[in-house]
């Protein structure tokens, strides 16, 4: 390392450069300076005086650019080791700034062992899926605030074969969490890891363990299952349910949840005019299928000279008669228009300027006609009743209660086969299977095929990727219908706790998001009858959420605020060794069916191996009710062979693969059942 040449200089030709300086700066103390034993570096003093800056010219110290003045007080660049250092501040001299550190042999050693990071193993597992065995490994540095550090595990089988590969640092919410990998493919059991760092860290070698190291009893012969062969709607499910009811009445109840959703429906909407060069948007108050679809707009030229702006409703057409100047010109513009029919007809119409029309000439245009714009005939258009299925041969409240519920999101067309192939399942075998006639005996098992009927009718029929409910609480130009596959609520983000109402991450207050939280806490009829079947039922004590896709299993705490990244409480320890055990176990009976294996690194608490998801329905569960509540996201990736590559699966995989989701995680909805049954025999 090379310095500035040495600044040379004779006492008496010493030239000074005198500099002011702000008061908060004088008023700024110095931070601490300290060099290693033998370290060299380029120090800036304070010199108390000029006499002193003199007799270290005079004595040759190595004084590297001008030296200046501040407020009498000499600033001067030096070369410096430890000693030095000692003996300048021993004179006086006040250390600023440390510009630059030299790399003298031992010194550097020294600062280089410093330096060295600790890294700790947080995963480090093992499993075997159709045939084929993957590691998967999580390690955390102690430098947790430098990026660029680059951490390698390296493995070895038990028949001496060895590998390494590359992590990456993952950071949340600003934070620094860990470095990991997906899945890597393993020639054979791994039986030792050890990771390095760039800064010189190594962690101790470990064994890595099996995932998830839990298989649930086997099925006996003639057990009864694949139950599903179709997607399903919701007016399907409606029919399953009755179905069930009229076939195993002993064990069945349906309960009527209590809040009715806004049902398929959406109000009426036209363009009167050019959406390209000047419209306004027309709509409906009520929604079209009351009498609104069809119903025409138009506007009209009087004709005549000095016309006020007027309209007529009549036959179901709405005309407007534009006002005119003294020559007869039409004179109203898509401003006028739309406040006058929305103040004309408060009850029956609302209009809105169309987006980039504001201001200008209202065209002579129409008739046109209002539509809802939805696709599905078959679907009924009033308001609907969300059934929930009651099983058990005991249903008064006395046994263990577990919710499984589902597709709380519109487009997560697999996770209603999940809960009504189990439902199916437990009724089916119980005539002949002693093991299923115990969890039913047992247990009171309460499930929500479809929680969001409204857009899972909307995603089948009109836009398959739609997300949340049909509640449409945009104002404005936001109501233009170019938006209407962005409306609605996301029925997981509407619920209490940590929700973005109380600063929570996750959730939105744009009514177009993805992730829109509503109104307010609970404004949706959908988030509503998930919280009143779980109050009007306080023996439910665990809870399943069935979302797709990707292969997660989640428990709280599912949100945080971004300020520190700080999470809703997290469960005592017996909590979390519960949630862990169980998922282990839950794990283990989804792998029997076709070998899918949940990752390690997708299993724990939402808000950490996911995201922050502000007010979803787990955490009302848990932290209101007191009920242990995990989340599923059924379509695990599948490893592709040929290219070495994890792949998604989607939300409306073909119906081969959401045919075997359904089967494999009814394996784990009935393991959920046995651990129900099995922490209340312990408590007995």
């Amino acid at each position: 390392m090379s310095f500035r040449p040495r600044w040379v200089a004779v006492a008496a030709a010493l030239v000074l450069i005198v500099l002011p300086v702000p008061r908060a700066a004088e008023a700024a103390p110095p931070a601490a300076v300290a060099l290693d034993p033998g370290e060299p570096a380029l120090i800036r003093f304070r010199l108390p005086n000029e006499a002193m800056l003199q007799r270290l010219v005079a004595g040759g110290e190595d004084l590297a650019a001008r030296p200046r003045t501040q407020n009498g007080a000499v600033l001067a660049d030096i070369v410096v080791d430890d000693a030095r250092l000692a003996a300048l501040t021993a004179q006086g001299a006040e250390p600023l700034q440390v510009i630059q550190r030299g790399s003298s042999g031992a010194a550097r050693a020294t600062r280089l062992a410093a330096q060295a990071d600790t890294l700790h193993f947080l995963q480090a597992y093992w499993w075997t899926s159709n045939g084929k065995t993957f590691l998967q490994t999580q390690v955390a540095t102690t430098a947790t605030d430098d990026p660029d550090v680059e951490i390698t595990v390296t493995w070895r089988t038990a028949d001496g074969a060895t590998g390494s590969f590359p992590l990456v640092r993952f950071e949340d919410s600003g934070e620094y969490q860990y470095h990991y990998a997906l899945p890597q493919p393993m020639p054979a059991k791994p039986v030792q890891v050890t990771a390095a760092s760039s800064l010189g860290g190594t962690s101790r070698a470990i064994t890595p363990a099996v995932w998830p190291g839990a298989t649930p009893p086997p099925l006996p012969a003639g057990y009864q299952k694949d139950f599903v062969d179709a997607y399903m709607t919701p007016v399907d499910i409606k029919a399953r349910i009755k179905r069930l009811a009229r076939q195993y009445p002993k064990l069945v109840d349906v309960i009527n949840l209590p809040n009715k959703t806004q049902g398929y429906r959406r109000t009426a909407v036209a363009y009167l005019g050019d959406p390209n060069a000047a419209a306004v948007i027309v709509e409906s108050v009520a929604f079209g299928d009351q009498g609104m679809n069809g119903v025409q707009v138009r506007t009209v030229d009087p004709g005549a000279a000095n016309r006020p702006l007027s309209a007529t409703y009549k036959d179901r057409v709405l005309t407007v008669r534009l006002a005119t100047d003294t020559t007869g010109k039409t004179i109203s513009t898509t401003d006028d228009v739309a406040a006058f029919i929305s103040a004309r007809y408060p009850q029956r119409f609302r209009a809105v300027v169309e987006e980039g029309s504001a201001g200008l000439p209202m065209p002579v245009a129409g008739p046109a006609r209002l539509d809802d714009g939805l696709q599905g005939t078959e679907v009924p258009k009033g308001p609907w009743t969300v059934q929930a299925l009651r099983i058990g041969k005991t249903r008064d409240g006395s046994k263990p209660g577990v919710l499984s519920y589902s597709q709380e999101h519109a487009r997560e067309w697999a996770t209603p086969l999940v809960t009504l192939e189990f439902a199916e399942r437990l009724l089916a075998n119980y005539a002949t299977d002693p093991a299923t006639r115990q969890l039913v005996d047992d247990v009171d098992i309460f499930i929500i095929p479809t929680v969001n009927p409204d857009g899972a009718n909307y995603s089948f029929n009109d836009f398959n990727f739609q997300r949340k409910n049909l509640v449409n609480h945009c104002a404005g130009a936001t109501r233009d219908p170019r938006y209407r596959n962005s409306w609605g609520v996301d029925v997981n983000r509407n619920y209490t706790v940590g929700s973005y109402f109380d600063g929570y991450v996750g959730a939105s207050a744009n009514c177009l998001s993805g992730t829109y939280a509503g109104t307010a806490e609970l404004s949706e009829a959908e988030s509503r009858n998930v919280i009143a079947l779980a109050k009007a039922h306080p023996n439910i004590n665990l809870a399943m959420n069935v979302h797709s896709y990707g292969g997660y299993f989640m428990w709280p705490p599912g949100a945080y605020k971004a300020d520190g990244r700080v999470t809703l409480p997290r469960p005592s320890i017996d909590e979390s060794k519960f949630f862990l055990d169980s998922a282990r176990r839950i794990v283990g009976a989804i792998a029997t069916e076709r070998g899918t294996v949940t990752w390690p690194s997708y299993t724990g608490p939402v808000a950490d191996v996911l995201y922050s998801a502000a007010g979803n329905s787990a955490d009302q569960l848990y932290y209101e009710l007191g009920i242990d509540a995990w989340d599923f996201e059924v379509g695990n990736d599948r490893w592709n062979e040929t290219t070495q590559q994890w792949e998604g699966v989607g939300f409306q995989p073909p119906f081969d693969e959401a045919h075997a989701e359904s089967q494999e995680y009814a394996n784990g909805l009935l393991e959920l059942v046995r651990v129900a049954r099995d922490r209340a025999a312990a408590e007995q």
